[in-house]
């Protein structure tokens, strides 16, 4: 069975233009003389690989430990694409997946240099999958990611941003992106990881 760890180191991670970077504290260490060794962090929620919560853009949107588990764990399908996804893109993606095995298509991961426009987000939405990713910081546009976010949030549909899929093949694989359990949360970073099926 292969793992790929689809995932950004945190501490060296990508972050979204004026979001806080990651940082790291010893609080204790061995090397210095302490019973052991003892690391505090602190992180803004959409550094590096993360999930969106709907709270996100939504004031009153399902905040992350409101995300039914099922939408970021299970079957995806990996799509290859370098360019804005049209609503022509968006549909033959879907349609490949489904044809493939209609429980991925209903967690997309957008491999390469991906942005999802609004009609391509129309269909995704249509469609009611579960999880859009893509390697990106944002889904959208960098500089107005607000539309595409609100029509795929506004759909129940989880946003899984800045994974890494340079080392995936497309097709289909098992996703687990859990997020952490942060109570009221309108994005947590996770661990993300594909396994081959």
């Amino acid at each position: 069975m292969k793992i790929y760890d689809i995932s950004q180191e945190v501490f060296s991670c990508e972050v979204y233009p004026n979001d806080p970077k990651p940082k790291q504290e010893v609080l204790c260490s061995i090397e210095n003389g302490d019973l052991y060794n003892l690391t505090a962090f602190s992180m803004c929620a959409h550094n590096g690989t993360h999930i969106d919560a709907p709270y996100h853009f939504l004031e009153n949107g399902k905040t992350v430990d409101m995300i039914p588990l099922y939408k970021t764990v299970g079957l995806c399908y990996v799509a290859e694409i370098n360019k804005v996804l049209t609503e022509s893109d968006a549909k033959e993606i879907f349609d490949k997946a489904y044809k493939i095995n209609p429980e991925s298509a209903k967690r997309i991961l957008l491999k390469g240099d991906a942005i999802v426009s609004r009609d391509a987000a129309d269909v995704f939405a249509k469609h009611q999958i579960h999880l859009l990713g893509n390697e990106s910081q944002t889904v959208g546009p960098e500089d107005a990611p607000m539309e595409v976010h609100k029509i795929l949030l506004q759909n129940d549909i989880v946003l899984l941003e800045g994974i890494r899929l340079s080392d995936v093949p497309e097709g289909v694989y098992f996703l687990n992106a859990t997020p952490l359990l942060l109570s009221g949360a309108d994005g947590s970073p996770c661990r993300a990881i594909l396994t081959e099926v």
